[in-house]
């Protein structure tokens, strides 16, 4: 058990609400909607998604660790590190991280297999595109985290909006639909601005390292500007999806969830110091896991009345 908690905490376990959600929210529209759930499917799909995440964030330390992302954020002094810290420290070989790394997708190859062939080969694309984008993220030859061009955020936002959301509808109903897309679309944004308010956190490293995010290219004052469009955006979406359907009307309660990234937002300046952008990522995750807690409500609500 030792062993497990040590590479489940390796691979950042603690963000696994931010797959988690999808997947439920998935299950939720399919039992709202279609009023159907299937539990043991369920709970397949919840490890496949589950390890395909923990797969993404070790492969992307590994190759960060072999670029050398990791070793210019340690020497920088304005810069906070968000990765585990083994491979740079050295508490564990290069080998020994890589081979827990393809276990996760073994895990998840296999978990995605099961499913294809109880509900459909059409998942088998769902399982591709996010295991291409976990992979090309940071790895060569595209490395299409590090070229900036939005590529990393418009990844972000299919890896975990529309791809666990609409595979999920897909497992519990063996359709797809153009809800379970819209529906994806304001959970998605909202991890999208996660990964994107991460940036912050060590941008001047990824610039020494030719890491070229928008934080980099557009540098702090255009970067908040980004992330505040980002986040109106984001919950511009839940109004329309809630007045225009497919979520009720009374999902527009989820609005309450932007007041803490509102105060965040009003604290910053121009430029940072770079704690103050750990506040604005901590912001960004409650609003996403709170935003997606209520839309599960209430589409479960929904689903009963």
């Amino acid at each position: 058990m030792k062993q497990v908690s040590f590479w489940l905490k390796a691979a950042r376990s603690q963000v696994l609400p931010v797959m988690i959600l999808p997947v439920i929210l998935g299950s939720a529209a399919a039992f709202a909607w279609d009023n159907t759930f299937h539990i043991g499917l369920f709970f397949l799909t919840l490890i496949g998604a589950a390890s395909a995440h923990l797969f993404s964030n070790m492969i992307n330390d590994l190759w960060d660790f072999r670029n050398g992302v990791d070793e210019k954020a340690n020497q920088s002094e304005n810069a906070i590190s968000t990765n585990s810290g083994l491979l740079p420290n050295g508490t564990v070989s290069e080998k020994q991280f890589a081979r827990v790394t393809w276990l996760f997708l073994a895990i998840a190859f296999i978990c995605g297999l099961a499913l294809a062939l109880i509900r459909g080969l059409e998942l088998l694309l769902f399982a591709l595109v996010g295991g291409l984008i976990a992979y090309f993220y940071v790895a060569p030859p595209l490395k299409f985290g590090y070229r900036g061009k939005g590529y990393s955020e418009l990844a972000i936002f299919l890896a975990f909006g529309v791809l666990p959301v609409m595979g999920t509808y897909f497992v519990m109903t063996a359709s797809l639909s153009l809800h379970s897309f819209l529906a994806s679309i304001p959970i998605g944004l909202l991890t999208t601005l996660i990964l994107y308010n991460h940036h912050f956190l060590h941008w001047q490293a990824d610039k020494e390292a030719g890491k070229r995010t928008l934080v980099v290219l557009w540098g702090e004052k255009g970067g908040l500007l980004f992330s505040k469009l980002l986040t109106v955006s984001a919950y511009l979406s839940l109004v329309f999806l809630s007045i225009l359907g497919p979520y009720p009307w009374y999902a527009i309660i989820a609005l309450i969830t932007v007041i803490p990234l509102v105060s965040v937002y009003k604290s910053l300046n121009d430029t940072n110091e770079t704690a103050m952008y750990g506040r604005l990522m901590g912001a960004s995750l409650k609003a996403t896991i709170r935003t997606g807690l209520i839309l599960i409500v209430c589409l479960v609500i929904q689903g009963i009345f």
